[in-house]
């Protein structure tokens, strides 16, 4: 594990960095990852939408905000994503708004799921290589204190009740899932994170 994240952290990019990446790669035809799809590629391109605007009007809230000042030990937010993840172009965003808010505590970076197999592989959702999964690093030790992820719990059911009445994950359900992250803006995620990152503190 120790070597996986070792691996990860030297090949991982900041957001800016990540953002560049992913639009770089859209001016080529191409969307972030092994797989190569005209569905993957629409879905990458309407991510890119998103980020823009997400990072335009995502806020943390005040209360959030404090909290993040509050933090005394320093981490390293380690992401699991790729560009077409929808879930990711929604939550990126506010891991990198909460990064800055955190008074330097928190060192947000970004790899790409597909290159980073064995990290991915300690991390699964349902025995799935579900993302964005967010890492967090103690810093000063170096070990692994927490995780995060693949979104938060509302949206979890959300998507789950679809699937039991629905039978299967369709557009209409993606739909659903980007209507509930746009109602919710971000703040589900800031409170879920936080409680860990207190938690971690005591």
């Amino acid at each position: 594990m120790k070597a996986a994240v070792a691996k990860a952290l030297f090949n991982s990019h900041s957001y800016s960095e990540y953002r560049k990446l992913v639009s770089d790669l859209l001016l080529e035809g191409k969307s972030t990852g092994n797989e190569q799809s005209e569905d993957l590629l629409h879905y990458s391109e309407l991510n890119e939408t998103r980020l823009h605007r997400l990072d335009k009007t995502m806020k943390i809230t005040e209360v959030n905000v404090a909290k993040l000042h509050s933090l005394k030990n320093e981490y390293i937010w380690l992401v699991l994503a790729e560009g077409w993840c929808g879930d990711a172009a929604q939550l990126l965003p506010v891991f990198n708004k909460m990064a800055l808010e955190s008074n330097k505590n928190i060192d947000l970076r970004i790899v790409l799921r597909d290159e980073n197999e064995e990290l991915m592989n300690h991390f699964l959702t349902n025995k799935a290589k579900a993302i964005p999964k967010l890492i967090v690093i103690n810093k000063n030790t170096g070990s692994i204190a927490g995780d995060w992820g693949p979104r938060p719990k509302v949206a979890v059911e959300l998507i789950q009740n679809y699937k039991k009445q629905h039978g299967v994950v369709d557009e209409t359900a993606k739909a659903d899932l980007q209507l509930w992250y746009l109602h919710d803006k971000g703040v589900s995620t800031q409170n879920e994170i936080l409680d860990i990152m207190l938690s971690l503190e005591q």
